[in-house]
């Protein structure tokens, strides 16, 4: 038995610490610390509720626009307040635009290393890479002067010694299966992402005014007016257009033929229990106009999507750093902190232990697309299928590693497809308005909301008390606590503590299988926690013991 502690788990946003437990060279037990606290929740008391957006959406310049949103529908359920169409339109225009970004981001600078050998691209011949580039998409025409101008783009950053995110890869471990050639055209690939992904975020500067942490949200609706020109949405609906061409020029191929390469990890990471709140409001009835459906599937029963009652969630601190006993509703939610070091016996993370009916809940793409497959969403039911049938899987395949990677490209396809539709629903500020911006509402004295949606990584949800239009109480359970969470009272573990049981570790002094798994989910610790600490110094190592 060997213990294997990945600190800081680099590649993602915030601080992760993973402990696991290895014994026959495969992950018997895993533990997931978050070392910060966050401290959100005690900071908003006493604010105004109509404040808490602005406050929320900072958690994370990564995850941001979806916690504002989430804020405001939670000050708005506390009003019974209905907005306008043109507002819920724009609302998801912008959600649309965050999940494409961030998919994007997580697939080609975050995950994709994980599979690609960047050394081992230095030694492609480009002229053969143009034969497995147009193998991967027959449209690309790229030719062997590029893919030599990307080698020596390659070479020269090598030598630089200036390695930045290459540097301290485990290049040349034998997890890498990728010839040159398909490691050359997936790092030509990531180089083409870092260009789509400021074209993405534009599309936030266009009708957030900013990008990160839009300004355009209020409760009742949107702030847009006579800045809604016919200009600024066409060019939206360019941008629609570019992000619809790099997905299916790129993304959805190379994830296929990528995800098609390494089909032993539909085997690996798997997830049993599923949970969507559902996204994308297509009127004003909610949710059952959801375009992504709101559902839950226990024990990987794809055809049998449960109904979500928020009034089964509970949150478990047995093993954080918390005070008090038991488990809560986040509706009677408490954030008291009490940290006693790190101890996977007893308390081991700042995280708290979402659970729903008692089980833990993966959360996230996968979530989405099989909960939207189940429920017979036609655009997810169409591009699944396809993608089984291109890489010869069965849709019990899905629930892995390799399902969980899969999903993100599949919906960023389906979201990107309905944008271009929703587009051309905004009106401009200058014709005669049947569907206004916001809607006037009186703020009452006391109250309480809850505010639901689906961010890229996740289920969020935001529950909220106020009296005498003070918050008294503000409890946020996002995407990473449900999937980073630790262990619960019944010392079952979390989603991605379960997912990395039974990892293959073939070299335990350099765990990339296990990098992997984590990466699947996209960690966003910094939703899940977060702080400032002047005095920390950072001290980072793999341990092999």
């Amino acid at each position: 038995m060997s213990k294997i502690v990945l600190d800081p788990v680099t590649r993602i946003e915030g601080h992760l610490r993973v402990e696991t437990e290895v014994i026959n060279g495969k992950v018997n037990s895993a533990w997931s610390t978050s070392p910060l606290f966050r401290g959100i929740e005690p900071i908003l008391k006493n604010r105004d509720p109509r404040d808490a957006w602005m406050i929320t959406q900072r958690l994370c310049g990564v995850c941001t626009y979806v916690h504002s949103v989430t804020s405001v529908r939670s000050v708005e359920n506390a009003l019974n307040l209905t907005i306008p169409g043109n507002a819920r339109v724009i609302r998801n225009l912008l959600m649309g635009a965050q999940f494409i970004h961030d998919h994007i981001v997580n697939f080609y600078q975050l995950h994709l290393l994980d599979w690609v050998d960047v050394v081992s691209a230095l030694s492609a011949d480009p002229a053969a890479t143009v034969t497995v580039d147009r193998q991967i998409y027959s449209g690309r025409k790229r030719t062997s002067s590029y893919f030599s101008g990307v080698k020596q783009q390659l070479q020269a950053f090598a030598k630089s010694g200036q390695l930045g995110p290459f540097n301290n890869g485990y290049w040349g471990h034998p997890a890498y299966i990728l010839t040159p050639e398909e490691n050359l055209v997936f790092m030509a690939n990531y180089l083409e992402a870092l260009k789509t992904q400021m074209q993405v975020a534009h599309m936030h500067a266009i009708y957030g005014g900013k990008n990160p942490h839009p300004q355009t949200i209020i409760v009742g609706g949107i702030t847009l007016n006579k800045d809604l020109t016919s200009a600024r949405i066409t060019e939206f609906k360019n941008h629609v257009t570019s992000a619809q061409n790099f997905v299916n020029t790129y993304y959805l191929p190379d994830t296929t033929y990528l995800l098609g390469r390494y089909k032993d990890y539909a085997k690996i990471g798997i997830a049993d229990n599923l949970m969507s709140f559902g996204e994308f409001p297509q009127s004003s009835e909610e949710p059952s106009s959801f375009f992504f459906p709101r559902g839950i599937i226990f024990n990987q029963a794809t055809s049998s999507v449960q109904p979500v009652d928020v009034g089964n969630i509970s949150e478990h601190i047995t093993h954080s750093w918390y005070s008090g006993s038991g488990s809560l509703n986040p509706a009677q939610g408490q954030t008291v902190p009490s940290y006693s070091g790190i101890n996977t016996s007893g308390q081991y993370s700042w995280i708290k232990a979402p659970r729903y009916q008692g089980q833990p809940m993966e959360v996230g793409p996968l979530a989405r697309v099989m909960v939207n497959y189940g429920k017979g969403q036609s655009a997810t039911v169409q591009q699944v299928n396809s993608f089984l049938q291109k890489t010869g899987l069965k849709l019990a395949d899905m629930y892995s590693t390799l399902g969980r990677t899969a999903a993100r490209a599949i919906e960023t396809k389906v979201i990107a497809d309905a944008m271009a539709s929703w587009a051309g629903q905004v009106q401009a500020s200058s014709q005669t308005l049947t569907m206004p911006f916001r809607k006037t509402f009186t703020m009452t004295s006391s109250g309480s909301g809850l505010g639901l949606n689906e961010a890229p990584r996740g289920a969020l949800g935001h529950w909220l008390n106020f009296s005498s239009q003070k918050i008294t109480n503000y409890q946020m359970v996002v995407p990473s606590t449900w999937n980073f969470g630790p262990r619960d009272a019944s010392n079952v573990p979390g989603p991605v503590e379960q997912a990395l049981v039974d990892v293959p570790v073939a070299d335990q002094a350099r765990p990339l299988e296990v990098l992997r798994v984590i990466h699947s989910f996209n960690p966003c610790i910094a939703c899940a926690v977060h702080v400032f600490d002047p005095k920390s110094k950072a001290t980072f190592e793999v341990e092999s013991l």
